[in-house]
């Protein structure tokens, strides 16, 4: 399993593109989230309309979500034929085909592929080729679903927004943990924080944890002077950049 993370800032930042990963496996083509700057990042990775297998949408938030108008219509664009799989929650599955007419209204007539709407909920697994994908609520100001994506051999879990509920077994050692943390210490309402989020992946032995969606001024400003803080004697921690890509798991890497 590799993961190639897309973008990993937050919705309002003006140099990193929102929070979300492409998941690709021998046979699987997966995009977590597709937020309003999403579309420009998959399309610099790789154009090509058939690409993607599916796409998982872990809320109704504009920067985990708005993005996929214009990737649908591109692909369209391009010729794609074969079928599309969006798995996403109820309040974007029962108004999907609205959402797409307000848009961009009379195009998904045209398309000559078809998008199959799979509903994602708290506690459910849903099969997806060689894929196995549960869900659990997040501690979020909206309803978002962490996805946990298992290939048979290695385990990662992307938690979209929010702070992950403790007393869970959903997180327990996963080979890979992307969780956004908006600041250093501080929890912020719906948001989790570096801090919490290390102790967080220690106490379900996480083998590594990756950090995303800062807050554009944190990360400007804090991040270079508490750099040296942000480790773990148990934990690997990685603060990717846009496009940077990670093998699951890396084998021999010493924690942080």
């Amino acid at each position: 399993m590799k993961v190639i993370f897309l973008g990993v800032g937050e919705a309002f930042d003006e140099n990193y593109p929102n929070n979300s990963s492409l998941v690709l496996t021998d046979k699987t083509k997966l995009l977590l989230d597709c937020g309003f700057t999403i579309p420009w990042q998959m399309w610099k990775f790789n154009p090509d309309p058939n690409f993607l297998d599916a796409i998982c949408i872990s809320h109704i938030h504009g920067d985990h979500f708005l993005g996929l108008p214009a990737l649908l219509l591109r692909m369209w664009e391009g010729g794609r034929k074969r079928d599309l799989t969006i798995i996403c929650q109820n309040n974007i599955k029962d108004h999907f085909a609205g959402f797409m007419e307000s848009i961009y209204s009379g195009f998904m007539e045209l398309f000559e592929y078809k998008i199959n709407l799979v509903e994602s909920k708290d506690d459910k697994q849903i099969n997806f080729q060689d894929l196995k994908l549960s869900f659990a609520k997040t501690v979020h100001s909206g309803e978002n679903l962490a996805v946990k994506i298992d290939d048979g051999n290695n385990i990662y879990a992307y938690g979209g927004d929010g702070s992950p509920i403790p007393g869970t077994d959903f997180y327990k050692g996963l080979d890979l943990l992307v969780l956004e943390t908006y600041l250093y210490d501080q929890e912020k309402i719906g948001h989790s924080s570096i801090v919490s989020a290390i102790k967080f992946a220690e106490e379900n032995k996480v083998k590594c944890l990756a950090l995303t969606h800062m807050n554009r001024d944190f990360r400007k400003n804090d991040l270079p002077k508490l750099k040296d803080k942000i480790k773990s004697g148990t934990v690997k921690i990685i603060i990717p950049e846009p496009l940077d890509e990670y093998d699951v798991p890396r084998e021999g890497i010493e924690p942080s």
